[in-house]
């Protein structure tokens, strides 16, 4: 009994998505066949990505400066692609999400009790 295959699996090629977060809020997505078992890194060299972007290369996948998964999970450049599946390449985080709320928080001033609200300001408290 044959083992059934995805379309264009056998001997040539797939098509997969690379999407390139080149800055906020500005995703790139290109769409590519690349030949049955290439890696990420495969379909990476072969988008021009790392030839476009100054500061995206190998070396900095490998730092860790940007970082790179499939459908949102992240994995490793030698990861070995399936018919379509989506590249996603993201840059690391500058300030850690946790810490920016705090940040946040804090610019708005201690929270008040229920019930207690904060007198527009230019307004004097009215004591009674």
């Amino acid at each position: 009994m044959a083992h059934a295959e995805g379309p264009d699996t056998r001997g040539g090629t797939i098509e997969v998505d690379v999407a390139v977060g080149v800055a906020p809020r500005d995703v790139r997505v290109q769409r590519l066949r690349v030949p049955v078992g290439s890696t990420v890194r495969d379909a990476l060299r072969a988008s021009g990505w790392l030839n476009q972007l100054s500061d995206l290369s190998e070396d900095t996948l490998a730092s860790g400066q940007w970082s790179v998964g499939v459908w949102g999970r992240r994995e490793r450049p030698g990861h070995v692609l399936r018919e379509r599946d989506r590249i996603e390449v993201v840059r690391g985080l500058l300030v850690d999400p946790k810490e920016a709320r705090r940040v946040r928080y804090r610019a708005q001033g201690e929270k008040l009790p229920r019930g207690i609200h904060r007198p527009p300001s230019g307004v004097p408290r009215q004591r009674g």
